[in-house]
């Protein structure tokens, strides 16, 4: 059964990513199921720390952008929007090259919150990260933008 308010569209997402973080770091929408979705992003010179492994903030950035689009087309996006309050993220083991994958799944999705689980995992399908992003489920008409 599907969790998706609208299902979501893989390449009108990653249009939606021009001009974004998402853009600047090469994260990709890759697959949508069900009730999960999976982005990549590339590791090498915008993603790494100076000992040229994946720094822990582009893992953490990947994590919450995959929970978040997860987050906001469970909702009717016409009335709520989900926005991050909290992210904790494991880093586990190194990545040096290839590409990151992002994959969340929901654990809860209440009516003021949702709780997102996102797995890291490098090309060869080890875990790099594994983090939980909180969201808030907010009416669209108290948003300030």
């Amino acid at each position: 059964m599907s969790i998706w308010h609208t299902r979501p569209d893989r390449e009108q997402l990653n249009q939606n990513g021009q001009a974004t973080l998402m853009e600047r770091l090469d994260m990709r929408i890759e697959e949508i199921g069900d009730d999960f979705l999976v982005g990549s992003m590339p590791v090498d010179h915008r993603t790494v720390q100076i000992m040229g492994l994946l720094h822990g903030g582009a893992s953490a950035a990947l994590a919450e952008t995959m929970g978040s689009i997860g987050a906001n087309f469970c909702l009717n996006p016409a009335t709520h929007a989900a926005v991050g309050i909290q992210i904790t993220a494991n880093h586990v083991r190194a990545a040096r090259a290839g590409r990151v994958w992002g994959a969340a799944h929901p654990i809860h999705l209440g009516g003021s919150t949702q709780v997102w689980r996102i797995d890291v995992k490098d090309d060869l399908g080890h875990l790099v990260c594994h983090a939980t992003l909180t969201v808030a489920v907010v009416e669209r008409k108290r948003m300030r933008v």
